[in-house]
């Protein structure tokens, strides 16, 4: 009785039934993933803090070597010799480290749900605010990496796909195979050398995210800034990712021309274009939808030889930092968010995955 209302209730909204059934499906799934992402992310941390500490040369090892340098210890004839026990007890407590390991891990993860991430040991910020300047300019890197790699490989994978073993084919093969070849750093090198005023042209800037005039410009004069000092780190950041993405999609989407109700609407004289993008460009995208979290994860964890490059303070450069000096709460916080992209975008894959084939079901 319920069903029947509530069929006559969409159908008198022009909303059918199956329809609802599907999104409530979506909906509820889309819930269960994320309720199953927080056991994923406690064992996580829990995993990531563990380890962190056994991890020789802590922050304690590191600012009695900073002492000995300074000239805080015992002396013998002048010279720094040893940092006395009493010293070290105190570092030790400072940092919390003479408390039991569970104790620190729940203190830390209550913080952390409140909001709090601590403060640096290496520069004495809250975490929350390294993370608040470092982060905008990964997003901004990776979101624009990852917009052009799919605008440019998905129509040049679907193109070669359409005329295969030509000379169009090969001819784009071997350029992104060469592409590919090139490690981004020394690609990166290359450009400033050829493009940033090396030897050559001076069209880019060397190194930094925007000019030292940029508070005095105007919004648009801004974002040409912005594009300015950002083309280059962009054109590195996805000529790795070019080759595999074009190459995945002319397979795929060959793969799909090959069909047995692909060749039948062919026989019947349905137009090859329709072919292509009505009925073969579907099951081609599954694969690309399906390695979608990979690529956000990649694209927004930023890179550390092209952040160091070109003097852009990112996330990469942030986390490899904080390992170098046993930073552990931006480790911690760091590794963490970009667990949570990963998760997020393997949900955003399965969502996708499900749009592009409506045979499978969510469970």
């Amino acid at each position: 009785m319920m069903s029947r209302r509530r069929t006559r209730r969409t159908k008198g909204l022009g909303i059918s039934s199956d329809r609802v059934g599907v999104n409530l499906e979506i909906r509820s799934y889309a819930l269960l993933r994320l309720l199953s992402a927080i056991p994923v992310l406690f064992g996580i941390s829990v995993i990531l803090f563990a380890l962190i500490q056994f991890t020789p040369g802590g922050p304690v090892e590191q600012l009695m070597a900073q002492w000995r340098q300074s000239g805080i210890g015992e002396t013998g004839g002048g010279r720094i010799t040893a940092i006395t026990e009493e010293q070290r007890q105190r570092l030790v407590a400072y940092y919390g480290f003479d408390k039991p390991l569970t104790v620190r891990y729940f203190s830390w993860l209550g913080k952390t749900l409140r909001g709090d991430l601590g403060e640096s040991y290496h520069s004495d910020e809250p975490v929350l605010t390294l993370l608040k300047r470092h982060l905008p300019v990964s997003i901004a890197l990776g979101l624009l990496s990852f917009l052009l790699t799919y605008a440019v490989c998905l129509p040049l994978g679907i193109a070669k796909a359409m005329r295969p073993h030509t000379l169009f084919d090969r001819l784009t093969t071997a350029f992104i195979i060469f592409l590919y070849s090139i490690p981004p750093f020394t690609l990166g090198i290359l450009l400033l050398v050829f493009l940033g005023g090396g030897s050559f042209l001076d069209l880019f800037p060397l190194a930094g995210v925007t000019s030292d005039r940029f508070g005095e410009l105007s919004f648009f004069d801004k974002i040409f800034d912005l594009a300015h000092h950002l083309t280059l780190p962009v054109l590195c950041y996805t000529a790795g990712g070019f080759a595999s993405l074009t190459l995945l999609m002319k397979s795929s989407l060959l793969d799909q021309l090959q069909q047995d109700y692909l060749r039948t609407a062919r026989a019947k004289g349905l137009p090859g274009n329709r072919v292509v993008f009505h009925h073969a460009l579907k099951g081609a995208l599954i694969p690309i939808a399906t390695s979608l979290g990979h690529w956000l994860s990649l694209f927004f964890a930023g890179s550390l030889l092209i952040e160091t490059l070109f003097g852009l303070p990112g996330i990469g450069r942030l986390s490899y930092e904080a390992v170098l000096h046993r930073d552990y709460p931006v480790i911690l916080a760091t590794i963490l968010l970009l667990s949570a992209l990963h998760i997020a975008g393997n949900l955003l894959s399965d969502f996708l995955y499900t749009r592009l084939d409506p045979r499978i079901r969510l469970s």
